[in-house]
């Protein structure tokens, strides 16, 4: 798999693909990660990306030219499955998307900054809008970022132990159960005693029966 992040602040990026999964999954062959710096592809003397909005009000906005530049060249490399663009008004990012994203082969992720991006480039160059939750950050790479480990970590062989990433909440649309580890009692508080029993299907059967009433509690949204 290969993602190709735009944005105005590579440096943002470079940590969070430089640890952990992410850096052994890159380090395996198993996904690639370019970070392509928007101020590249403007044609002004100052590299700006941004200008004043049509019609006025507060904020600059990204603009079109640079932007079609640099997805029109990544273009004339390679076929994409998708061109996202990380938005607040995005669909929200969930388990299922995640899913089908590690699929593809090719993605492009063009980070949002300042007041947003001219309306044409939604339009005309994206093919998914994402969002990662209610609320507004300084720009979008975190949110790229995010939307890339929940897809680098379920590519087969990224974990180590690809059952793992098939347990975790959302997966099947429940909040994962509680877990437990040594030692069995501490300050008086004991790991529930079915765990230590060995007996799979009982521990089976718990841990689903934790996960319903844990996603009944805490997001009931889910099970509607």
């Amino acid at each position: 798999m290969r993602i190709d992040i735009i944005t105005v602040l590579p440096q943002l990026l470079e940590s969070p693909f430089q640890h952990s999964i992410l850096k052994r999954a890159i380090e395996k062959g198993l996904a690639e990660v370019n970070l392509i710096n928007l101020r590249d592809y403007s044609t002004h003397k100052q590299k700006s990306v941004d200008d004043y909005a049509f019609g006025g009000g507060a904020g600059m906005v990204m603009g079109i030219e640079p932007i079609a530049n640099c997805i029109n060249a990544l273009k004339s490399q390679r076929t994409y499955d998708e061109v996202i663009y990380t938005s607040p008004d995005g669909e929200l990012l969930n388990q299922k998307m995640s899913n089908h994203l590690s699929t593809l082969n090719n993605i492009i992720i063009l980070c949002g900054h300042y007041k947003g991006v001219d309306e044409r480039v939604r339009e005309h160059l994206i093919t998914k809008e994402i969002s990662i939750g209610d609320y507004v950050l300084s720009g979008g790479e975190l949110a790229a970022a995010v939307i890339c480990d929940s897809i680098i970590r379920i590519i087969p062989g990224a974990i180590s132990d690809e059952t793992s990433a098939l347990t975790d909440s959302f997966q099947d649309n429940l909040l994962a159960p509680p877990v437990y580890t040594r030692p069995a009692e501490f300050n008086g508080w004991k790991v529930p005693d079915v765990l230590l029993s060995g007996h799979t299907k009982n521990i089976e059967e718990w841990r689903h029966e934790q996960s319903l009433e844990r996603t009944k509690q805490r997001r009931p949204d889910i099970l509607e």
